[in-house]
């Protein structure tokens, strides 16, 4: 009977036992734990498939009345959707709030809610609630500049202009926002013509010297001849990028001359050749290719007070709603003109 077992009783046979048992352990283990992974990643899909979609208004409501979350985190989850340009779902949780939230926080939940609907472009809507908000709290600064944001981009600008009125008793400092809309009301206009609308925006830059892109974008369209004569020199790399796409024939030389950063900036482009280099390092290059590379200068729009940048000019930033406060940024880029001018020229 002994010599039956005597197998059982080698060191070898134990060994081999041993690792056995070691790759079973190991071989379940593995696929036990891929099982589980992957039962996880199932719950989380599951779990996470509940935030791709908003409930309905019905649902929505329930949830809210549960209070299963608190007033605060259903604002922070708008908030969120705002941040994210999801105004929708934005607005379906502050109507939903405002049904049946906690009534302390009512104005400042209406309030969120003009402005989202503002953000959407839903203007009348906004326009509603801030009135609304201003009926109950005549004296509220923000639902203030909201109203005449909106009424702005209405085009409603003597409606824009008589806000600044309780703005102004209120401390706010409205100079700008005035001039502003002055200029906005003037250049859209339609009664008067084009030389009645030159001298008053003439009138109105000399009385503050703000807006000068604004002012100079409509005069150099409109009559370059005037726009040179009332050309303010010291705003030379303010105006670059009208300054740059004006036609040869516009250029008024004599200005150009006592200008050096003007000078630097035609020598770039070509048109003339009255610096050698420039401290602006776009401008150095242009200058010392003499236009042996097909390139040019393209322009970039910064918003000194909220730093955001945009690829075209504004005169109001669309993300913090200050006014002018445009800086221009140059950099180098192909120039697509120049190559599709050589092709006409090719046929001729």
């Amino acid at each position: 009977m002994n010599s039956f077992f005597i197998e059982f009783r080698d060191p070898l046979f134990g060994i081999i036992v041993f690792f056995v048992l070691i790759f079973v352990i190991t071989f379940f283990s593995y696929w036990w734990s891929r099982f589980r992974k992957k039962e996880d990643h199932r719950h989380l899909d599951r779990f996470l498939r509940q935030f791709r979609s908003l409930p309905s208004k019905d649902e929505l409501k329930v949830l809210i009345t549960k209070g299963d979350l608190s007033e605060k985190s259903w604002l922070l989850l708008a908030h969120l959707y705002f941040k994210n340009g999801d105004y929708e779902k934005s607005i379906e949780i502050y109507n939903e709030l405002l049904k049946v939230g906690n009534k302390k926080n009512y104005r400042d939940t209406l309030f969120l809610l003009g402005r989202t609907y503002f953000k959407a472009g839903f203007l009348e809507r906004a326009k509603e609630i801030f009135l609304k908000i201003l009926q109950n709290n005549p004296r509220t600064p923000q639902a203030l500049n909201y109203l005449l944001l909106v009424h702005e981009h209405m085009r409603e600008y003597s409606l824009a202009l008589e806000i600044l009125e309780p703005l102004d008793e209120l401390k706010k400092d409205t100079k700008k926002d005035k001039a502003y809309l002055k200029l906005l009301k003037l250049l859209n206009n339609m009664d008067l013509k084009v030389e009645q609308k030159i001298e008053k925006i003439i009138n109105i830059y000399a009385e503050n010297h703000e807006l000068t892109h604004m002012v100079f974008e409509f005069l150099f369209r409109m009559k370059p001849a005037l726009a040179w004569k009332n050309f303010d020199s010291s705003k030379s790399e303010m105006l670059s990028d009208i300054l740059w796409q004006l036609d040869k024939e516009e250029i008024d030389l004599d200005i150009v001359k006592k200008n050096g950063y003007l000078r630097e900036l035609y020598t770039a482009r070509g048109d003339v050749n009255m610096a050698e280099n420039s401290s602006v390092f776009e401008l150095d290059v242009l200058i010392n290719l003499k236009q042996k590379a097909n390139a040019t200068l393209s322009f970039e729009y910064i918003c000194d007070n909220c730093k955001v940048v945009f690829p075209f000019t504004f005169n109001r930033c669309s993300s913090c709603h200050r006014i002018d406060t445009s800086r221009i940024e140059l950099s180098l880029s192909k120039n697509y003109n120049r190559k599709f001018s050589e092709e006409n020229n090719s046929f001729q």
